[in-house]
């Protein structure tokens, strides 16, 4: 038994850890998003895995290949963890005013180099892998959003998906110059990250479309 679970964790590569983190960090945006709006566990699960899942199904429907998390019962298990962390650290998770941020982060740059990295693998160009890995990571929380009825965040004033694009452009910068793929990987993560950070600190944000009778009135 110990040497089978040995040889599972030497065949886990570092994206299926990436991938895995950014599940569980996702999962727990979505459930406690989901139970500020006083969801019962159930449809706390079903959020948090419409959130995890959500933007990497879009994914590889649109790349045709096997959709994931079909193959892997790890990543419903993984919401089921999410769920089970959330209830029993909930006055910690509660006291944590940035949780939802924090978390919400993390799982909008992980999954965004699973996306572009998987994108990749499928040889296609820097540029459909961005856009994939946009959509990895900002596609379950605009599921997320419509489920417990609030405007999708990727539709306010706020940077998110840009994010995403940020961090794709890094990716491709490392690609083209050959780098290592766990620096590659990083550098990815790392500027979706501190892209959305900063913009949520400093209060960066997208012009506003404004109609043009709006602009008469002023």
């Amino acid at each position: 038994m110990i040497d089978t679970i040995i040889d599972w964790l030497r065949s886990i590569t570092f994206l299926q850890i990436i991938d895995f983190v950014g599940t569980f960090a996702f999962a727990i945006s979505g459930i406690r998003l989901a139970s500020a709006k006083r969801f019962d566990w159930f449809g706390a699960y079903v959020v948090g895995a419409a959130t995890a899942i959500g933007g990497g199904t879009l994914r590889d429907v649109m790349l045709d290949v096997p959709v994931f998390w079909m193959h892997d019962g790890f990543y419903l298990s993984c919401t089921g963890f999410a769920l089970l962390w959330v209830i029993v650290f909930r006055k910690f998770l509660i006291n944590m005013h940035n949780t939802f941020f924090l978390f919400d982060a993390i799982g909008l740059a992980l999954f965004t180099v699973v996306g572009i990295q998987k994108t990749v693998d499928c040889g296609l160009p820097i540029w459909v892998g961005i856009v994939m890995g946009t959509i990895t990571g900002a596609a379950g929380g605009v599921i997320r959003d419509v489920l417990i009825n609030e405007v999708p965040l990727i539709f306010r004033k706020e940077i998110y998906a840009m994010a995403c694009v940020v961090g794709g452009i890094a990716f491709g910068i490392c690609h083209m110059f050959d780098m290592p793929t766990v620096v590659t990987h990083l550098s990815c993560g790392v500027a979706v990250f501190i892209t959305r950070v900063l913009a949520v600190e400093y209060h960066i944000c997208l012009p506003t479309l404004k109609a043009e009778d709006e602009e008469d009135e002023k």
